[in-house]
């Protein structure tokens, strides 16, 4: 199962892709809405989201989930984006709450592909949680 962690920032979604509990070293990997209030825009942003869903043969897509308010709520672009993501169909989509990805980053050693980016760091650990809670 080809699966693909996503973390959401400001206007940015960044990817990571697992396939077979292995990393995948992929070409595109963040792709950002350049300004959210332009049709354009938003119909550029999810050619280019599908377009990369479809090269890459993405099974199950997982989301690490924001706050919606209080201090570290996520901005309003990141739920816009969130809404995109899920829209898609070509494949599923689900959610994983940063408690659950802060459980699995404490109960497991985690090494780090030398290829992985340290900004696409939480993307990846997203995938891998839902991995380890898939098998269990």
């Amino acid at each position: 199962m080809k699966i693909c962690g996503i973390e959401l920032k400001a206007n940015n979604i960044i990817l990571s892709v697992i396939e077979n509990k292995q990393f995948q070293d992929i070409k595109t990997k963040k792709l950002t809405l350049e300004d959210d209030e332009k049709q354009e825009n938003i119909r550029k942003f999810c050619n280019e989201f599908l377009l990369f869903l479809e090269e890459e043969n993405i099974e199950k897509i997982v989301i690490k989930k924001r706050a919606k308010k209080g201090n570290f709520a996520g901005g309003a672009v990141t739920f816009k984006l969130e809404g995109l993501i899920q829209l898609n169909p070509l494949c599923e989509v689900e959610l994983i709450s940063a408690q659950a990805i802060s459980s699995f980053e404490k109960k497991n050693e985690i090494e780090y592909p030398s290829s992985l980016k340290k900004y696409q760091e939480q993307a990846y650990l997203c995938a891998c949680t839902y991995l380890n809670n898939l098998f269990q």
